[in-house]
């Protein structure tokens, strides 16, 4: 059947009709991380690295302190060394604390263990260790609210809270400048204890006392409406909050927020009491509260208030910080809703809030996606990963190499955990659709010993997925006709969505194409697509899996390389057009879409995982796996309906 044109307007140069463009699809995140910041920016908004790119380093050698040429020449190549791989990584502004520790490292290597300086070697391993921490509840989080009922803001996330939230680690960063700083030049900053009891009881007391008082009117300064929108909206822009929305502030109020913290160390300084681990402790319990409380998911038993009732005014929980979210005028307090107690703002709907969040609701998914992790980087690409990594597409980077002990440790966790998860879910208007990802890499699948763990896993999933009442289930094991024939009264319907694919693949052919080359392994599509070119006058490759780099180089200048497999093929030829996997962009109505689909652009869905949805949407009642194929031209139709569209060539 021949599929019925997109009724859309040319695209840019290079582009087909009826196409995306990638400037509509995704835009510039930078371009719109400089527009989210607060509705009329004040001074001191922007962090002073934001824009000194990777060079910003160069302003930090005077405070070294370095007097002998060989400690001068070290310290140099070190930040050359540390420029040099800024422009390479990107990750340009660690760099700044390159001088604080080489000096330290030198001290070390100069003066030995005995005579080093531990309060100052300290410093940035402490940093690492925050980053770690936050990265674990930001995955945490990011868990829970995919697959627990106790959410507490039933609202979508997208890209641009995610944009908005990418410096989350320039806080880190100041820290460590701060400390370095106070390091060489606060009297007894240096060479400390590594613990002393007493000092923890001043800094708790302090912070108890003077730090939760000053925050709490701080905190209602910022929301008077000079200071709000100059500084704090930055901050609520974010309703649904994730952790790390705890540390999303303009740098002036970072810097306010540091004075605030400091007094309880400063005053373990000042009266000789303070020491490494202390310091330490403390930063990370306000890491850790500031987590809990943006996390969006109710996760403190109500039997702890039950057996310790004072409790509910010296610990706040994440349902009594999301209201200050929602309402904006109540629930100002730091950790200890006593003092809004006290003033007289505390939210009336607190206890029912969090009564209500932690009793939970739970909501079954229409529809459930089958996926798995593809390259064992991927895992960075998941939405559980690295979030900035995540809302970009999967692109292969050297650098992701040195990060191979938490690659090979995640994929070993993994393989113990053995069960399906859930890694998203997605609405789209009434239709509720859930991600679930089988803990197994593709190479994996290749794997004899592999393949009755991987299809015990899928069948599981399917049960699960019937026991709930799904409508449809995407699966992409063998076609899923090996669970039809197991259970040939099974309700939920299996798609792996061949169809749509074959579809987005066709429609990728210019209409003035006269000859199509297919290569690759058979496969049903293949022989779909060739079926459907036989009724077709149409130099343009379809290419499956197994193209090898050979048959590429034997290709024409300008072939358009079409892939209608599920993984793209290695681009070999810079003079070729290559084009994506058969995907289609997505109507603004699905939402809750904040990461990226494997190589796929923002806002992008891959034709099997968007058949799903039409099968669902459309109501259609029987399987497409196996060899059934529905009709390409129909579920074209429906797609358009819906507002999918495909995307252009890469």
């Amino acid at each position: 059947m021949e599929l019925p044109p997109v009724n859309i307007k040319a695209g840019p140069r290079g582009s087909f009709p009826g196409r995306a463009p990638a400037a509509k699809r995704g835009g510039s995140y930078r371009k719109r991380r400089q527009s989210s910041m607060a509705s009329r920016p004040g001074i001191l908004t922007q962090w002073p690295w934001q824009k000194l790119g990777s060079f910003k380093v160069l302003f930090l050698p005077s405070v070294l302190q370095t007097h002998t040429y060989a400690d001068r020449t070290f310290t140099c190549l070190l930040i050359s060394i540390s420029v040099f791989a800024a422009v390479v990584v990107g990750g340009e502004k660690y760099v700044v604390l390159a001088p604080f520790v080489a000096q330290g490292l030198h001290g070390l290597a100069s003066k030995g263990w005995e005579g080093a300086d531990l309060t100052n070697l300290s410093i940035f391993p402490f940093l690492l260790l925050r980053a770690l921490h936050n990265q674990l509840w930001i995955s945490f989080s990011r868990f829970q609210t995919a697959r627990s009922k106790h959410i507490i803001v039933r609202k979508p996330l997208e890209f641009e809270q995610v944009d908005r939230e990418r410096n989350w680690d320039d806080q880190i960063i100041l820290t460590g400048l701060l400390f370095y700083l106070g390091n060489t030049f606060l009297h007894g900053a240096s060479h400390n204890h590594i613990w002393r009891a007493d000092g923890v009881a001043v800094m708790a007391l302090t912070h108890a006392g003077p730090v939760e008082l000053l925050y709490y009117w701080l905190h209602r300064a910022l929301h008077h409406h000079f200071l709000y929108s100059r500084y704090h909206s930055h901050h609520h822009a974010s309703v649904v909050t994730e952790p790390i929305t705890s540390v999303i502030h303009p740098f002036a109020e970072h810097l306010a927020y540091f004075a605030l913290f400091s007094i309880p160390i400063l005053t373990a300084l000042f009266t000789g009491t303070i020491s490494i681990l202390a310091v330490a402790i403390y930063i990370l319990y306000i890491d850790f509260m500031n987590n809990l409380g943006h996390c969006n998911f109710e996760v403190i038993p109500k039997r702890l208030f039950d057996v310790l009732p004072f409790l509910k005014y010296l610990m706040y929980t994440p349902s009594f910080h999301s209201l200050h979210h929602t309402q904006f005028r109540t629930n100002y307090s730091l950790f200890m809703p006593f003092y809004d107690f006290i003033y007289g703002t505390m939210d009336k709907s607190s206890d029912a809030l969090y009564e209500s969040s932690l009793e939970g609701k739970e909501e079954a998914p229409h529809l459930v996606y089958l996926t798995h992790p593809t390259t064992t980087q991927s895992i960075y690409q998941m939405r559980l990963g690295l979030a900035s990594i995540a809302s970009k597409p999967c692109t292969s980077k050297w650098y992701m190499l040195l990060m191979w002990p938490f690659t090979y440790t995640s994929m070993l966790l993994m393989w113990i955990y053995g069960t399906t998860f859930v890694l998203e879910r997605n609405s789209l208007k009434q239709l509720k659709m859930q991600t679930w990802a089988i803990p197994r890499f593709h190479f994996q699948y290749r794997f004899a010993w592999e393949q009755r763990t991987i299809n015990g896993m899928i069948e599981k999933a399917i049960l699960d997925a019937e026991e709930r009442g799904v409508k449809v289930s995407e699966e992409l094991n063998q076609n899923g006709e090996l669970y039809i024939r197991k259970y040939p009264k099974l309700k939920t319907r299996i798609v792996d969505g061949s169809s749509l694919a074959v579809a987005v693949a066709l429609q990728s052919i210019p209409s003035d194409a006269s000859q199509v080359l297919i290569r690759g392994g058979p496969s049903k599509m293949a022989f779909a697509l060739a079926h459907a070119l036989c009724k077709r006058n149409v130099q343009i490759w379809l290419v499956g899996d197994g193209l090898t780099d050979e048959e590429q180089r034997k290709a024409t200048k300008d072939t358009h390389i079409i892939p209608f497999s599920q993984f793209p093929p290695r681009r070999q030829r810079k003079d070729c057009v290559y084009h994506t996997t058969p995907a289609m962009t997505i109507p603004m109505s699905l939402v809750n879409v904040h990461s990226c689909e494997n190589w796929l652009p923002r806002r992008a869905m891959s034709a099997w995982r968007v058949a799903g949805i039409l099968h669902a949407l459309e109501g259609w009642d029987q399987h497409e796996c196996g060899d059934t194929m529905f009709d390409t031209g129909t579920i074209w139709s429906s797609a358009l309906s819906h507002g999918f569209l495909p995307l252009v060539s890469l």
